[in-house]
């Protein structure tokens, strides 16, 4: 007894014969079936489809089995590989078992048993695609917690990804470094329909300029000194999926162009082919710089601007939304007291002092800095000898009289002004400020 499973399989095979009877008993099983006839074919249908299994001849002339075989080990190593073949040629079939192939048979196999093994593989595959993409998703959902705020321009941001999530038009993001573009690039992927394909994303600022060309479109194994192997692109490997180009303002011009005709023609060609491959991923993007201006002084091409350009969304500095900090800082306080096993609160004195604070890397220094501080805190109180030597200094400098909020006015404060945008409606005002109704409940009692 075995699952049954039906998948996507590539059938290679050089005798007519053999490759139309195995065709038509997988077909009548429920599988979609591709046939190959030689290896180059098969190699031309594993860059166009994803299949849940190969079932391939052995013996084939020019490129046989093996070398088929070690294509795919170097293409998708995920991708289950059952070899046919004479009893000549037993030994190459258990050496390439030893390598990593699924399974063999001698010709001519026992269908009933080649079905039930097949099953298998392909339900083995679906389960390993399934756990990346719950890994993935579960590694970046854990990270959309931290797009937190509840200022109108951190609730205008989370309108137009709602807007927008679905549809198939690019989206700029722009705002200063730190203030969280990837987060909200991650948000747009995830809540949308094709969360269960690929994010990927590339830095163009972080990325050496002699090498970004290759890592978005690949290579064919001896394009290049130093090409040993075929290598999959960025955009290749996006797939249906999402693409974020973060800080593609770094782009120099020439790569500006190969990116329009991208988007244009939804096809690439890796370094070193001339082989077209479809793509049709969704364009996310990200800056840090006017590129208005970029565009006036020559160094980002207006053509791609309005390609990129289609929905606009600004994050605004932290600075700029100083109603979130306590909020921001509240959070990132239990984070890191829950993972270094600590129970702390921050002084009045850390909370003035993060309120008039200027933030020049926003969020990200927040992050980063209160990290440090729960880390340094011995007592139960974060204070301001666990901050950084520049914000030391602030404090230390700081003219301002004006008596800083505590913790617990800033939330009191925040709660009444939830429920007067919600018209007094508790429910709508616990769910704006993304608390239980039950949490809010006792805040109004304290």
């Amino acid at each position: 007894m075995f699952t049954k499973a039906c998948g996507k399989v590539l059938i290679v095979d050089d005798e007519p014969n053999a490759l139309k009877v195995l065709s038509a008993i997988l077909r009548e099983d429920g599988h979609n079936v591709f046939e190959a006839k030689d290896v180059p074919s098969a190699v031309k249908f594993m860059s166009k489809e994803d299949f849940d299994a190969v079932i391939t001849d052995m013996k084939m002339p020019e490129k046989d089995g093996m070398q088929l075989f070690e294509h795919i080990m170097g293409f998708n190593q995920d991708i289950p590989v059952i070899f046919l073949t004479a009893y000549g040629s037993v030994d190459s079939a258990v050496h390439a078992i030893t390598l990593g192939a699924y399974y063999y048979f001698i010709k001519p196999p026992d269908y009933l048993k080649l079905k039930g093994i097949l099953s298998r593989a392909i339900v083995q595959r679906q389960l390993k695609r399934e756990l990346d993409s719950l890994k993935k998703r579960l590694s970046s959902e854990n990270k959309l917690d931290r797009i937190i705020g509840n200022t109108s321009e951190v609730r205008r941001i989370f309108e137009i990804v709602a807007a927008v999530k679905d549809t198939q038009s690019s989206v700029l993001i722009s705002g200063e470094t730190g203030t969280g573009k990837e987060l909200i690039a991650r948000l747009l992927h995830y809540s949308s329909s094709r969360k269960d394909k690929p994010f990927v994303a590339v830095n163009c600022a972080a990325m050496p300029r002699e090498l970004i060309e290759s890592e978005l479109f690949g290579y064919e194994k001896g394009a290049f000194t130093g090409a040993a192997s075929r290598r999959i692109g960025k955009f290749e490997e996006a797939g249906e999926g999402s693409f974020f180009l973060d800080e593609i303002g770094e782009l120099e011009l020439p790569l500006q162009a190969k990116l329009l005709r991208v988007l244009q023609e939804k096809e690439i060609e890796r370094i070193g082919s001339n082989k077209k491959i479809g793509v049709n991923f969704r364009l996310i993007s990200s800056t840090n710089r006017d590129l208005e201006t970029e565009i006036q002084t020559g160094n980002f091409r207006e053509d791609l601007f309005y390609r990129i350009n289609v929905v606009l969304i600004n994050v605004p500095p932290l600075r700029e939304r100083k109603e979130d900090i306590p909020l921001v800082t509240t959070e990132f306080v239990n984070e890191f007291c829950a993972r270094e096993n600590k129970m702390l609160t921050l002084s009045s004195e850390v909370m003035e002092l993060f309120m008039n604070f200027k933030w020049p890397g926003n969020v990200r220094q927040l992050r980063n800095v209160v990290e440090r501080a729960v880390v340094m805190a011995k007592g139960g109180k974060i204070t301001l000898k666990e901050l950084p030597d520049e914000l030391q200094s602030v404090a230390m400098f700081s003219c301002s009289n004006s008596r800083a909020k505590t913790l617990r006015e800033l939330e009191t404060q925040a709660v009444k002004d939830a429920l007067k945008e919600s018209g007094e409606n508790k429910s709508k005002a616990a769910k704006m400020l993304g608390i239980s109704r039950k949490s809010l409940y006792k805040k109004l009692q304290n």
